[in-house]
């Protein structure tokens, strides 16, 4: 069945910077365009970044721009979110996300806590 397992989470202080990561399983990869998506406290969830399957497509929330990079390795099935000059804004759980056709899939989700 399709895994997303979301690990990289923490506490890291403001500037600081972080890398997220997504392994993939019971699907083809490579054939999906895969999300990043957070959940701050009390907050609905929002998208913070997607990836094409080739990864020649990228889009974020301009929140992010400039501060996060999502890219992806098909080899290893893994997406990743590199997050730079954190902010206590982006403190959230973060989801990584795949639509398969009609059917979406969430991760656990991993939990960033930005804090002095």
């Amino acid at each position: 069945q399709v895994q997303l397992v979301e690990s990289g989470g923490g506490l890291v202080q403001p500037g600081g910077s972080l890398r997220l990561s997504c392994a993939a399983s019971g699907f083809v990869f490579s054939l999906w365009t895969m999300s990043w998506y957070r959940q701050p406290p009390g907050k609905e969830r929002e998208l913070v970044a997607s990836i094409s399957r080739d990864a020649g497509s990228t889009n974020y929330a301009d929140s992010v721009k400039g501060r996060f990079t999502i890219f992806r390795d098909n080899f290893k099935n893994t997406v990743y979110l590199q997050m730079n000059s954190l902010e206590p804004e982006d403190a959230a759980v973060y989801y990584c996300n795949v639509q398969l056709s009609s059917r979406i899939y969430w991760g656990g989700g991993t939990l960033i806590t930005v804090s002095s």
